[in-house]
C-alpha cells in the first residue's frame, strides 16, 4: 500500500478538503509543502519545522531534490543511512521531484536524447547521465513517500512542434519510469537493512527519555507512489492531450509541470484550470513550483490539492517578507498585469522606514518571530548580514504559508460563507490541547 486519498469537503468552484494518507503519515491537504532542496528546507531545523502555524501542527511534508542530493552526497550513501528520512531526522512524509527540472534549467550543460540526459555537473563540470530508469533507481533510495515521473520541461515561449515534441518524450518517459518502479519498488530502505537501524542505533548516546528523532516503525506493507506529470507548455491542446494520456496509465497522483517558468499568472490560471478537468477527481492533483501565497491560494480554491516552491525560504534570504493586510489597507499590484492580493502584501524588510519600526512583522501573525521580534531588529539583522536575520525570516515566511493553507482548509470545510474574521477565529480555537509551553522553542 501506498497512499489513501479521502476527500472530506468540496466547494462549488473546485476547492476539496481531503487526507492523503503516507508511509510517514497523514497529510491535510490542500497542502503547500516547504522545499528542503539538499535534504534540508535552508537555514530552518527540523525540529521547528515540525511546530510551525497557528495550530502548531507544522509542516506535514516537505520536498527533496533528486539531482542534488544524487550529486551530493550521493543516493547509495543514502541509502546505507537508511534513507533520506533518517539520514536527516524527519519522522513525516516526504516528495522527491524526478531531477527534470534541474536539468532543463542546466540547459547549456546537457543534451538530451531519447535515451535520456547528458548533463555535467553544476559543482565540479563531471559528466553524468539522467535517464528514467537512472531517476527511478534514484528516488527509490532515497526513499520519499511520494515520487515523480522523470519528465523533460520545455523552454518558455516553446514553438507547438517543439512543445508536442517534449511532450511525447515525457509521456515516453513516464512509461518507462513507471515500469522500472514496479518492478523495483520492494528495494526501498524501509525495507532492508542499514547501519543506522534503528535510530538508536546512530546516537547510542542518547538516553530513552532524549527527544531525539525516533522513525515511524510501522513500514511494513508500504511503499512509495509515483505520481505522472502533466507537460504541454502554455498550449490547452497539449495540456489536455498529456493529462488524458497520463490518465491512462492509473498512476496513484497526477502532477502540473512546466508552469512558473516565466509565463504571465493568466497563462498558468488557464492551463491549470483546462487541466485539472482532466485529471480524476479522486486522485491527489499537485502543481509543482507555485507561487505566491494569493497565487496558491487561488489554485487551491479552483482543486488543487498539494503545491510547493522555494519563494518563502529563497523571498526571506533577499529580504521579502509576507504579511496580513491591515484594515483598510490599500493593496497595489506588485508586478506590471499582476491582481492586487487580497491575502498578501509583500514588504522589503531593508527599508529605511523600518529602522525605528517597533510593530511585529504581522500583527496578526502568532509565529515564534512575530511573538518576539520588531521589524526594526529583523532589519538590522539583515543589513548587517547577520545569519539569524536569515533564518527568523524563513521561519516567519514559512509560517505565513502554511497559514494561510489552513485558512483555506478551514474555508472549504466550513462553507463558502466563512469570512476571514471567522477563519481566523476558527484556527484560534483549533489549538485543542496544543501546548505552547511545550513546543515554543523560544520559552
Amino acid at each position: 500500500m501506498g497512499l489513501s486519498f479521502e476527500i472530506q469537503n468540496t466547494t462549488a468552484a473546485g476547492g476539496r478538503r481531503a487526507a492523503l494518507h503516507l508511509p510517514h503519515g497523514p497529510v491535510q491537504t490542500p497542502v503547500f509543502m516547504p522545499v528542503g532542496t539538499a535534504a534540508t528546507v535552508k537555514t530552518v531545523q527540523q525540529e521547528t519545522l515540525e511546530h510551525l502555524g497557528v495550530n502548531g501542527a507544522g509542516a506535514e511534508i516537505i520536498l527533496a531534490n533528486t539531482y542534488h542530493l544524487y550529486l551530493r552526497p550521493g543516493h547509495e550513501l543514502i541509502r546505507r543511512m537508511g534513507g533520506v528520512h533518517r539520514f536527516m531526522s524527519w519522522p513525516r512524509p516526504m516528495l522527491t521531484d524526478s531531477g527534470g527540472f534541474q536539468v532543463f534549467s542546466l540547459s547549456k550543460l546537457n543534451k538530451v536524447t531519447d535515451d535520456g540526459v547528458e548533463f555535467r555537473s553544476h559543482l565540479d563540470g563531471s559528466r553524468h547521465f539522467l535517464s528514467p530508469e537512472r531517476s527511478m533507481a534514484i528516488q527509490i533510495a532515497l526513499g520519499a513517500d511520494i515520487m515523480m515521473v522523470f519528465d523533460e520541461c520545455v523552454e518558455t515561449p516553446a514553438t507547438w512542434e517543439r512543445t508536442r515534441d517534449s511532450m511525447a518524450l515525457t509521456h515516453a518517459w513516464a512509461a518507462r519510469s513507471a515500469a522500472y518502479f514496479a518492478a523495483h519498488q520492494h528495494e526501498v530502505p524501509w525495507a532492508t537493512a542499514s547501519a543506522c537501524h534503528p535510530a538508536s542505533a546512530c546516537h547510542s548516546e542518547r538516553s530513552e527519555e532524549s527527544p531525539h528523532f525516533e522513525p515511524p516503525q510501522n513500514l511494513a506493507g508500504r511503499h512509495q507512489s509515483l505520481f505522472g506529470i502533466v507537460q504541454g507548455g502554455m498550449y490547452a491542446d497539449l495540456r489536455r492531450e498529456s493529462a488524458e494520456r497520463l490518465v491512462e496509465m492509473d498512476l496513484p497522483g497526477y502532477a502540473i509541470g512546466g508552469l512558473a517558468v516565466g509565463e504571465p499568472r493568466d497563462v498558468t490560471r488557464e492551463m491549470i484550470a483546462r487541466t485539472l478537468e482532466i485529471l480524476p477527481e479522486d486522485k491527489p492533483r499537485y502543481v509543482m513550483g507555485v507561487g505566491y501565497p494569493d497565487e496558491i491560494e487561488e489554485y487551491a480554491r479552483m482543486g488543487v490539492d498539494m503545491m510547493d516552491c522555494v519563494l518563502p525560504t529563497r523571498a526571506a534570504r533577499h529580504g521579502l517578507l509576507f504579511r496580513s493586510p491591515e484594515p483598510g489597507e490599500e493593496l497595489s499590484p506588485a508586478e506590471p498585469g499582476e491582481t492586487a492580493s487580497r491575502s498578501a502584501v509583500r514588504m522589503n524588510i531593508k527599508r529605511l522606514e523600518y529602522a525605528e519600526d517597533q510593530r511585529p512583522i504581522d500583527p496578526a501573525c502568532s509565529c515564534l518571530v512575530c511573538r518576539r521580534y520588531t521589524r526594526a531588529y529583523l532589519r538590522h539583522l539583515f543589513v548587517s548580514k547577520e545569519p539569524l536575520g536569515l533564518t527568523l525570516n524563513s521561519i516567519h515566511n514559512l509560517a505565513f504559508y502554511l497559514d494561510t493553507m489552513t485558512r483555506v482548509r478551514a474555508s472549504i470545510a466550513m462553507g463558502p460563507s466563512l469570512t476571514p474574521e471567522q477563519a481566523a477565529a476558527w484556527l484560534r480555537d483549533s489549538r485543542g490541547d496544543f501546548d505552547e509551553t511545550v513546543r515554543d522553542p523560544w520559552e
